[in-house]
């Protein structure tokens, strides 16, 4: 009797390995208690993922997928600096929510700096995505490519180590004064637009 492929089940357990991995961190990560943790066995997840370290990859890949989701949905409201746009992309960020899966995907770009090989896909879209994310309603504004991705370059470095102070000294009055200073700063700075003569 022919078995009927279950071909949902591949994406459950994968949402649930997300969910696990951000609630507990990978570091300690190991295949038989997460999948006890998850419902199933080492063996499926071997079936299903290949090894350990290709199920994190492409756990890190489900996450992506997730927060891309997130942020495109913010690109369609009218901000009118760039400062405003930052402002609500670290509303989201610095939600209380939110802060396992930033600590996660830090444990993790530390994770990866060390294995370049193995997480090159990670290192290559977690800094793509971002530049991509930030980088585009700056050039339909009219700044030039290499403007508006040095630009972003700036908030992106800016909103981790943000988040990396508040998380370590829970000082949420003290950062989201800086942050304010920090976007003020920004807005301050005049745009490089395609137009210019300056080289």
């Amino acid at each position: 009797m022919t078995r009927t492929v279950d071909l949902e089940r591949p994406a459950e357990l994968m949402d649930a390995v997300v969910k696990h991995m951000t609630e507990h961190g990978v570091a300690e990560l190991s295949l038989r208690p997460l999948a006890k943790a998850v419902g199933s066995s080492p063996r499926v997840l071997l079936y299903y993922f290949g090894s350990k370290e290709e199920l994190v990859v492409r756990a890190l890949a489900r996450m992506r997928e997730k927060q891309r989701v997130t942020y495109e949905r913010m690109k369609e409201f009218p901000y009118k600096t760039p400062g405003e746009a930052c402002r609500a992309i670290w509303q989201h960020m610095s939600a209380p929510e939110n802060e396992r899966l930033f600590r996660m995907s830090l444990e993790i770009y530390v994770m990866a700096l060390r294995q370049p090989k193995t997480f090159a896909e990670y290192l290559r879209t977690t800094l793509e995505d971002w530049l991509g994310f930030l980088a585009l309603p700056l050039v339909r504004k009219g700044y030039t490519e290499a403007d508006a991705r040095a630009r972003a370059t700036v908030v992106l470095a800016g909103f981790r180590g943000f988040l990396l102070d508040y998380c370590a000294s829970r000082d949420r009055l003290r950062v989201d004064r800086a942050v304010e200073l920090w976007l003020n700063a920004l807005d301050a700075i005049p745009p490089r637009k395609e137009n210019s003569d300056e080289e």
